[in-house]
């Protein structure tokens, strides 16, 4: 058989191994701690929400395009070799990390109630959807993603938030409050914005160049390789060699 559903029951393990023609499994609201899908390398579809499960593992199901696993105990999901994943529920978790750059077929991600501290979405320029709402997120930057028309980032630590992604005017919904920290959002245009937009906190604004933090999470790594810094770390002296006329290099103690 190629479907399995066995949703609604009270199942504490389940064995697919054998089943590995299985193309969609459906086992929501059980009661199991863990699963194991890595025969099933022809699984397209998985709900497993609603569960105990801590880890999950769908790195060697290349074919899974859905994939729910919401209200379960998580604090690993390794999607890694998931690559034609289109549709990732991981809500109402525990996971403090998600690494989504191996999926650039991605199109919606729901991310919310968790624990994430950051997202890179640079890699995923096919979103469409993001919800990461109720997070511990300093920096959201969907600047990439070109084709992103529903943001929800409320309840957030951001003190940087860059939507500036040349689609601003065909978005449908934008919201970002609660994040009591953040000033300014970077958007393509400020007075579409200000018209359109109003789900943001009294003391944000809208700007074309907010110059702030987020700009760091897209450094040069060939450039950082250019130059040498020694020793690090010190309690005295720093030596910089090959630095470039312009550059600029800033020194923190811990």
């Amino acid at each position: 058989f190629t479907d399995l559903n066995c949703y609604d029951n009270q199942l504490t393990s389940l064995d697919v191994s054998q089943n590995t023609a299985l193309e969609t499994l459906d086992c929501r609201s059980n009661q199991l701690t863990s699963l194991d899908v890595s025969q099933n390398t022809a699984l397209t579809s998985l709900y497993c929400s609603t569960n105990q499960l801590t880890s999950l593992d769908v790195s060697q199901n290349t074919a899974l395009s859905y994939l729910v696993c919401v209200v379960n105990q998580l604090t690993n999901i390794d999607i890694a070799g998931a690559t034609a994943l289109i549709y990732l529920n991981c809500g109402v978790n525990q996971l403090t990390s998600l690494d989504v750059s191996q999926n650039t077929a991605l199109t919606y991600l729901y991310c919310y109630d968790n624990q994430l501290t950051s997202l890179d979405l640079s890699q995923n320029t096919s979103l469409f959807e993001l919800v990461c709402d109720n997070n511990q997120l300093t920096s959201v930057d969907v600047s990439q993603n070109t084709a992103l028309t529903y943001l929800y980032c409320n309840n957030n630590d951001l003190t940087c938030l860059i939507v500036a992604n040349g689609n601003n005017s065909n978005f449908i919904s934008f919201y970002a409050t609660v994040n009591p920290n953040l000033s300014c959002i970077e958007v393509d245009d400020v007075t579409y914005s200000n018209n359109n937009w109003s789900n943001i906190d009294p003391q944000t604004s809208f700007s074309t160049n907010c110059n702030n933090s987020c700009s760091t999470t897209s450094i040069n790594e060939t450039a950082l390789n250019t130059f040498e810094l020694s020793p690090n770390p010190t309690t005295s002296t720093i030596t910089l060699n090959n630095l470039q006329l312009g550059d600029e290099v800033s020194v923190y103690n811990t």
